[in-house]
């Protein structure tokens, strides 16, 4: 299901890991497009787009990203002992590249179109399992989500990202994930994912 906005212009900023949505990571800016791209968003109000990296490096010459990755928010900023810009980043909506351009500066920019963002459908029986999974690695791990109440718990798509966050699986299953519209099918591959 596709979103109905038409194609938007996204600068993308690959990564060796999937961000997946309400998820947090860190991420340390010390390239000059970056830091321009940083500049750019803290001036208009802009976003940027998290794509795991199919071929390259997260350094030096432009790599290429997955067709799927995340929309991030900045959430926190700071700049560490080294003097390198250290970023807070929230994913938030899921986006899909139909193609990529290649900035003078290096930074690829892609023309993305937007999934429709997850309902918040109840939990099926047939991934009851899943949820206290989930409860009992929030308890063990204990974080920001620690304490998610059941309304949070009952909810299909919030209950499939933290499980694809939390569980051991390879970026690629992660990407897999983050390709699926559906967060019950989603659940799905995650119990088929289970040993």
């Amino acid at each position: 299901m596709v979103g109905t906005d038409s194609a938007t212009a996204l600068p993308l900023f690959p990564l060796h890991c999937v961000l997946l949505p309400g998820a947090a990571i860190g991420l340390r800016v010390f390239e000059r497009r970056y830091l321009d791209l940083v500049g750019e968003c803290g001036r208009n109000g802009g976003s940027f787009g998290v794509c795991l990296i199919l071929e390259g490096g997260e350094v030096g010459a432009p790599a290429t990203p997955a067709a799927y990755g995340t929309s991030v928010r900045i959430e926190d900023f700071d700049v560490g002992a080294d003097g390198v810009l250290v970023l807070r980043l929230r994913g938030m909506r899921r986006f899909h590249v139909e193609q990529t351009r290649i900035r003078d500066n290096g930074l690829v920019v892609g023309e993305v179109t937007w999934r429709e963002p997850d309902n918040d459908d109840e939990l099926r029986p047939e991934h009851g399992l899943l949820t206290t999974l989930l409860e009992r690695m929030l308890e063990q791990a204990g974080g920001e989500f620690a304490s998610a109440g059941p309304m949070l718990l009952d909810q299909a798509a919030w209950v499939g990202w933290r499980l694809a966050e939390l569980l051991p699986l390879t970026e690629r299953q992660r990407l897999s994930l983050l390709q699926q519209d559906d967060p019950h099918q989603r659940l799905d591959q995650l119990l088929a994912w289970m040993p």
